[in-house]
């Protein structure tokens, strides 16, 4: 019985090392693009509705013009917005790619697969894997709903054209330019506000009237990093990709 006890024990063991092994091995020459985000606890608590932030993140090949979807919130995602059929005001420039994104997919891809629940004020932290050496433009919109001043004025009237989504300060759009080198750090810079049928494409600059929306990411650390050895995979949030015409 103890010989036997032995023996399995040992196969267990070398089970369990091989399992090691090919999570270390899997990982070789293997490149992920790592965020961590910081949600402004204070704006998100001053807002008019108390919610987190709706945002969305994409890469961009410079070359190719291949769009790949990184992650996007609930909201936006699945187009939950308590009884409105939409928000277009939310996230232009992310819709106007999501448009795109969606008419790209196969009927046997999951369109839902890069989005995950919005995020509470805090640190938001994703990963997702990158060619090594390639390179590309990272693009973060980010809007939240409410967050009214001086020149974006609520009114809980739905009839005011001016502002009927209740979406307050114009959506924000940051980019980042990634090469991708084990190591590297990248910080984003802010491109403009997005518009809903502004004349140049929904990208406005400079900034008119903004006041607290560049605040509601108060840091944003983008780095390449070498994937964790994993025994068991979970789904990657990268899932989802397209190529401009």
């Amino acid at each position: 019985m103890r010989k036997k006890i032995l023996m399995i024990t040992g196969f267990v063991l070398i089970v369990i090392a091989g399992l090691v092994a090919y999570a270390y091995m899997s990982t070789a020459g293997k490149t992920d693009l790592s965020f961590k985000i910081h949600i402004n606890e204070k704006l998100v608590h001053q807002s008019g509705f108390g919610e987190s932030p709706t945002f969305a993140i994409w890469l961009e090949n410079p070359e190719t013009k291949e769009i790949r979807a990184v992650y996007v919130t609930r909201r936006a995602a699945e187009g939950d917005w308590e009884g409105k059929a939409e928000v277009p005001t939310a996230l232009p420039q992310w819709f106007k790619i999501e448009k795109k994104l969606k008419q790209s997919l196969s009927e046997n891809n999951n369109p839902d697969g890069f989005s995950g629940a919005t995020p509470k004020p805090g640190y938001f932290m994703a990963e997702t894997g990158l060619e090594p050496g390639s390179s590309w433009i990272c693009w973060i919109e980010v809007n939240l709903a409410g967050d009214f001043n001086d020149t974006y004025v609520g009114n809980i009237n739905e009839e005011n054209e001016k502002d009927k989504f209740l979406s307050g300060q114009p959506a924000i759009l940051y980019r980042a330019d990634i090469n991708v080198i084990i190591d590297s750090v990248f910080h984003t810079s802010v491109v403009g506000m997005t518009v809903l049928g502004a004349s140049d494409g929904n990208i406005i600059q400079p900034l008119y009237g903004i006041t607290s929306a560049t605040e509601i990411f108060d840091e944003i650390v983008i780095s390449i990093v070498r994937p964790k050895p994993k025994i068991i995979k979970r789904h990657k949030i990268l899932t989802s990709s397209l190529t401009k015409r």
